[in-house]
């Protein structure tokens, strides 16, 4: 099995995207990634994946608290800037501090304030869970979706998409 054959496979599976935050004492860092999925009720809990070179994830692991940012349909700049290394990735980027201290990007879909609960060896990537300790939703958007290997939105994948009612069950 080949890594673009995979990755090829795999792009079949649409995800949302995330920008993952935090403060430290040098200014606020973060990254794109959208290996990014709920785990657990209770506790509250939430994984995502950095890369094992990410230069980001090491200075957002130890903060007391970190935010999860879902992106909106109208952010692939973000996406885009928060995916290079090397750049002031906040310049020009509209934030404000979360509850808890995170920076929250202006306009997200949403995002969840958390903490470090543990890390899992995964592959080439580190698998992160999270406890998540607060949150706020932005309703009037829809998500930023990454799909066959390009942005999309629930609009262009299904674009003859009716809303569909809720049905009673009898």
């Amino acid at each position: 099995m080949d890594a673009i054959t995979m990755r090829h496979v795999l792009g079949h599976f649409g995800s949302g995207v995330t920008v993952i935050t935090g403060l430290t004492t040098a200014g606020p860092v973060g990254f794109t990634c959208q290996s990014f999925f709920s785990l657990s009720l209770d506790p509250a809990l939430v994984t995502f994946a950095p890369s094992r070179t990410s230069t980001s994830w090491p200075g957002i692991r130890p903060l007391a608290s970190f935010a999860i940012n879902i992106l909106a349909d109208h952010q692939t700049a973000h996406s885009t800037g928060f995916s290079r290394s090397g750049t002031d990735k906040f310049s020009g980027v509209d934030w404000r501090p979360s509850n808890f201290g995170a920076p929250v990007l202006a306009e997200a879909l949403a995002h969840l304030d958390c903490r470090f609960w543990a890390e899992y060896d995964g592959g080439d990537h580190t698998i992160v869970a999270a406890e998540v300790m607060d949150f706020q939703v932005n309703d009037e958007r829809a998500p930023l979706l990454f799909y066959k290997g390009a942005y999309a939105s629930v609009g262009s994948i299904l674009p003859h998409a009716e809303p569909v009612a809720p049905t009673a069950v009898q």
